[in-house]
């Protein structure tokens, strides 16, 4: 039973870790065609370092959601949170 806990939380962990890399390669691959149409076609404004920008934002954010904040509150503290709400209300 608690391998299969442990199994589950492992998967879930390696699976929001493969979404940030996949979106961390979209990113640098958009991105990088875009500045690339960018200097080809109007070489003296740059726009594509707004779409940069924000988007930067986001992958910081799921950065810190996947790396940061999901391991220090990793479901086996929900579980720890959970039980002892449970013994509260007996």
């Amino acid at each position: 039973m608690m391998e299969e806990k442990l199994y589950d939380i492992a998967e879930r962990k390696v699976d929001e870790k493969i979404k940030f890399y996949r979106h961390l390669l979209s990113y640098v691959v958009v991105i990088s065609i875009l500045f690339v149409v960018n200097y080809t076609m109007i070489p003296n404004e740059w726009c594509v370092q707004w779409v940069a920008l924000f988007w930067g934002i986001g992958i910081l954010f799921h950065f810190l959601k996947v790396f940061v904040i999901f391991e220090k509150f990793d479901y086996m503290y929900r579980d720890k949170m959970i039980e002892n709400e449970m013994e509260k209300m007996r």
